[in-house]
């Protein structure tokens, strides 16, 4: 998966949003292959504390931020600006919540707000997930029992 957003161009200096950080490995990874800062959502006190560990063990903590917070909670109550808020504009987003989340249509509807023009969101689950019409979808592969989808914010048609 990194090696498709690298080749995209959407890490490198990019402003990360984990948004269902559950360990940090995804923000985490994003920040050891050059993204600027990532910002890690996660409901779970004892998650948090364990993204906290890492950030520190990766020597990353100095780019990173982490919020105890539902992350779609969280997202659509944020505003005002700073990287510990949800109001973007986020470069890249990685979505990983459980399998079993069924609020898609309403976190990407809410995600359209909040990622930059050129960026990029990553969605794991264990199925294909339906974009809606305000996504384009740069990618979509299946590996084993996890199907990671690639969007971009729709095209300008003009």
């Amino acid at each position: 998966m990194f090696n498709a957003l690298h080749s995209r161009g959407a890490v490198v200096d990019a402003r990360v949003l984990d948004l269902f950080a559950g360990t940090g490995a995804l923000g985490i990874e994003a920040l050891s292959r050059g993204a600027a800062n990532a910002t890690f959502v996660e409901r779970a006190r004892d998650a948090v504390a364990l993204v906290e560990a890492n950030l520190d063990t990766c020597d990353l903590a100095d780019r990173a931020t982490v919020v105890l917070a539902d992350g779609p909670g969280w997202l659509s109550a944020g505003s005002g600006s700073g990287t510990g808020s949800a109001a973007g504009p986020w470069d890249l987003v990685l979505l990983d919540p459980p399998y079993d989340f069924d609020g898609w249509a309403d976190l990407l509807e809410a995600m359209v707000e909040v990622v930059a023009a050129d960026g990029m969101v990553v969605v794991e689950s264990d199925r294909e997930i339906d974009a809606g019409p305000r996504w384009d979808v740069d990618s979509c592969r299946r590996a084993a029992g996890t199907v990671v989808t690639l969007l971009r914010p729709e095209s300008d048609p003009a």
